[in-house]
């Protein structure tokens, strides 16, 4: 009988196993959120862990949102049943989620619905589990969303399952920003000064921001005094005084650490003798004569031998107080091995940073240089073929830049608007430059200073036109959206894709001159006229018509300018102005009417501002200051330029 009651209740509990492990295997979100109810409804910093397992060993999808919304105080409970539901204002009531299916649940009254309202603490653990389930998350968006949580809020607990999460990201891009943030969590949270260690020579080959910031949060300091260096620490500096630390500063921590009475100045010396007036008298002297400094002294260390006040700190006591302790900077991180380690892989870094930086540097001023050449090379070839100091060179690109604007006005397109605007400009400001040549400059040949006057006067006359056209207020030149962004080589070294392309357009321009002066006959009697204007009229070219035409071609080239520098700065009357100068110093510098030498210009100068702008960038003022003053010392060792030009101009 017994052991027929042992084989049916063996049977029915071999019944029960399978159906029992299918239950937990298919139980849903609600299952576990019932199952944990007074966690989930009064969530507290300590218990909120026991929910948080459970929630993760289930292994369910809908987690991460429930983790969310939670974190958020959008779960309610239903006080009719105790189910949790998102819940969302509707009327009088709640329109209901269901949490497992996210179907909709219906409405329920205000009064049968409790808002759940995790406390500060609890969100924040909430939110780390929630980071947790972000990693593997099937959106790359919510993966990259939790990787800036981490790195905004490092801890220690984010390691294994940002490790464990690694294995299986397929995206290259952030999969290697997760090795890399798993090394700079090993470098400030790993579990053994080796594995630390580890992290930290690891992450001296990247120059990153984020990775500057791990390794200096890892040397962080804090100031320490003591009669003798204390043993057992790990010292960063010890400070000498006068040098590392002002005398007075030192005194003050000698008072914050209570290693030394404060100093009494005159006012809080006078408020105490004030506060013990006794009968007339101060510590035994008469009040009358607390008039000078030495009666007040013996009131005060008659009081101070008393006990009524603290002793004067005088300046000899002040001294040997300071003398007789020891500053130093003590190390936040207390072992040693460690805080070398990221001395020796940031000081690497810092060398790497140096090295990018004089790389961007480097680019800025080319792309600076690339600008001046555009801007320079019409005033090259006029000045240099011609002998015309052209003072409205600076409206002609300003001409070239309204031109792009207008352009743009009628064809939205900024691609197909940037393609006319380029040839636009070009014909505009060559039919103004021809117009100007005949009109004016060819009556004042070899007359430089009315030369000067007048193409001065007529830039003057052209800023006036384009405000009573456009108006004093800047006009936007669009770049188009392929333009957009930059080109970023790491977190030291990138440049404007806008600048690349204006880059690109000064070699352009570059070959394009070169072919027109070495390949073509309009080159060559441009060359002819250059060196030998009488040999080339005796030739049967015509100079007159021969400076027209390079008139005219300097003025195109500088509308062209215009419109590439109009891409990334304002487009206003006044835009001329600000590349007139660095125009002739390019010029004087590379060598009067030579393409190599304005080229040779244009980077010298270009570098030049940028060096300069490196050691002072608050500065701009100064650092053209500086170029301006660079460049009249150069003009005195070589006045003829970089590339000195023979022929006409030479002579002139």
């Amino acid at each position: 009988m017994l052991r027929a009651l042992l084989v049916t209740l063996a049977f029915c509990l071999a019944l029960s196993l399978p159906t029992a492990a299918a239950r937990a295997q298919n139980q849903d979100l609600q299952a576990v959120l019932q199952a944990h109810a007074e966690e989930v409804a009064n969530p507290g910093r300590q218990s909120v862990g026991t929910l948080i397992d459970a929630l993760i060993a289930s292994g369910l999808p809908e987690v991460s949102t429930f983790l969310e919304k939670w974190s958020d105080k959008g779960v309610f409970q239903r006080a009719s049943d105790g189910l949790f539901y998102y819940a969302k204002r509707s009327g009088d009531g709640y329109a209901l989620t269901d949490v497992s299916t996210g179907a909709d649940a219906g409405t329920a009254p205000r009064d049968d619905m409790t808002e759940i309202r995790p406390n500060g603490g609890v969100r924040r653990v909430i939110g780390t589990a929630l980071v947790q389930f972000q990693l593997s998350d099937p959106d790359l968006a919510r993966r990259t969303s939790a990787l800036d949580s981490i790195a905004r809020r490092p801890a220690a607990d984010q390691l294994e399952p940002l490790r464990a999460s690694i294995e299986t990201e397929q995206d290259p891009t952030l999969r290697a920003r997760k090795e890399q943030l798993a090394g700079m969590l090993a470098a400030s949270f790993g579990d053994s000064p080796q594995e630390r260690i580890a992290a930290i020579e690891a992450l001296s080959d990247a120059i990153s921001v984020e990775v500057r910031a791990v390794l200096n949060q890892i040397l962080t300091t804090r100031p320490g005094v003591a009669a003798t260096l204390p043993a057992g620490i790990n010292v960063a500096q010890v400070l000498e005084v006068g040098d590392d630390l002002g005398e007075a500063e030192a005194y003050a921590r000698l008072v914050e650490a209570n290693l030394a009475p404060p100093a009494q100045d005159r006012e809080r010396i006078k408020a105490l003798l004030t506060e013990n007036i006794d009968g007339g008298t101060v510590g035994g002297i008469p009040i009358g004569q607390l008039a000078t400094e030495a009666g007040r002294a013996r009131a005060y260390a008659a009081l101070a031998a008393a006990g009524t006040v603290p002793p004067l700190v005088t300046p000899e006591g002040r001294d040997a107080a300071v003398a007789s302790h020891v500053f130093y900077l003590e190390y936040d991180e207390r072992d040693a091995t460690i805080t070398d380690a990221a001395r020796e892989a940031l000081d690497e870094i810092d060398n790497r940073v140096f090295l990018n930086q004089l790389i961007d540097l480097g680019l800025d001023a080319l792309s600076l240089a690339s600008i001046y050449f555009l801007a320079a090379i019409g005033l090259a070839i006029t000045f240099g073929v011609m002998g015309v100091i052209n003072m409205a060179h600076g409206e002609f690109i300003m001409m070239g830049a309204y031109t792009g604007y207008v352009v743009q006005q009628i064809i939205p397109d900024y691609t197909l608007s940037l393609i006319v605007a380029l040839p636009m400009a070009f014909a505009v400001t060559f039919a103004a430059g021809v117009a100007m040549e005949r009109l004016i400059i060819r009556w004042l040949y070899h007359r430089p200073l009315e030369t000067l006057l007048a193409t001065f006067g007529i830039s003057i006359a052209l800023q006036q036109l384009a405000k009573n056209i456009f108006g004093t207020q800047a006009r936007p030149l669009t770049s188009p959206a392929w333009l957009d962004g930059a080109w970023v080589i790491n977190d030291v070294v990138g440049i404007a894709n806008i600048r690349i392309a204006i880059f690109v357009l000064a070699l352009i321009f570059l070959g394009l001159i070169l072919f027109i002066l070495n390949r073509t006959r309009i080159g060559l009697e441009v060359r002819a006229v250059t060196q030998n204007p009488g040999m080339a009229a005796s030739m049967g070219i015509n100079p007159d018509r021969i400076n027209m035409l390079t008139f005219g071609l300097g003025s195109g080239i500088a509308g062209i300018a215009g419109v590439a520098i109009g891409l990334y700065a304002k487009v206003t009357s006044e835009m001329g102005a600000d590349y007139i100068v660095q125009s002739f110093m390019t010029v004087v510098v590379g060598g009067v009417g030579n393409v190599w030498g304005t080229l040779a210009g244009a980077g010298l100068i270009g570098i030049l501002q940028k060096g300069i702008e490196y050691f002072n960038p608050s500065n701009t003022l100064a650092a053209q200051t500086y170029m301006i003053l660079f460049i009249i010392l150069f003009i005195q060792f070589r006045p003829k330029g970089i590339v000195a030009l023979k022929g006409r101009a030479a002579g002139d």
